[in-house]
C-alpha cells in the first residue's frame, strides 16, 4: 500500500473524516484528500503530524510493509518489554508464545 492508502485505511478505521484528521493534525482537510489520493506527498513534519493524529507510527505510513499497524499502546508495551532485563524478557516472550499457540489451536 502507498502512504495515501495507508493513511486512508487508518482514518477510515477510526471513522473520522478527512476534515477531522486535518484539524487534529493542523492541516487543511482538502490537502488530506490529496495525500490520500497520492496526488501530493507531505513533508516529513506533516507526515509526523498525520501519524500522530492517526495514532500510528510514521514508520508504518512510509514503510513498504503490509503489516497491520500497531497502535501506540502496543508499541509502548513493546518498548517497556525492551527495557527489561534479559531473563524477564525471555519469560514474557515464553508466556506470550504459549498464549499465541493456544489461541491458534483454539481457532482450529
Amino acid at each position: 500500500m502507498t502512504f495515501g492508502q495507508k493513511m486512508a485505511f487508518c482514518r477510515k478505521e477510526k471513522k473520522i473524516s478527512q476534515a477531522e484528521i486535518g484539524k487534529i493534525a493542523g492541516i487543511n482537510g482538502d490537502i488530506v484528500g490529496k495525500y490520500e489520493r497520492d496526488e501530493m506527498k507531505p513533508s516529513i513534519e506533516t507526515a509526523k503530524k498525520l501519524a500522530d493524529a492517526l495514532g500510528v507510527s510514521i514508520d508504518y505510513l512510509v514503510s513498504d510493509t503490509e503489516l497491520k499497524m500497531l497502535d501506540k499502546k502496543t508499541l509502548q508495551r513493546l518498548e517497556d518489554i525492551e527495557k527489561l532485563p534479559d531473563q524477564d524478557k525471555q519469560n514474557i516472550f515464553y508466556t506470550l508464545d504459549n498464549l499465541i499457540k493456544a489461541a491458534k489451536l483454539k481457532a482450529l
